[in-house]
C-alpha cells in the first residue's frame, strides 16, 4: 500500500504537543488592526488548543503527527 500523504497546509498551521493536544495560532490578527481595540489584539496573542470538535479532522489531515 502507498503511504498516506500529509496535508501540507495543515502541517504548517498545527503542531502536536507531547501530551497529544494540538496547538494552533490565533485567527483575526493579520490585518485591519487599526479598527480593533488594544484589548482584542492583546487577547489574540500566543497560541491555543484546537477545539475538541475539530481534533478528529485535524488528525486525519496529519496521519503521522
Amino acid at each position: 500500500m502507498p503511504k498516506m500523504k500529509t496535508k501540507k497546509s495543515a502541517a504548517k498551521r498545527f503542531r502536536v504537543r507531547a501530551g497529544g493536544t494540538i496547538k494552533r495560532g490565533q485567527a483575526f490578527k493579520r490585518h485591519i488592526l487599526t479598527k480593533k481595540t488594544t484589548k482584542t489584539k492583546r487577547q489574540l496573542r500566543g497560541s491555543t488548543d484546537v477545539h475538541e470538535t475539530n481534533v478528529v479532522s485535524v488528525r486525519a489531515m496529519m496521519p503521522y503527527a
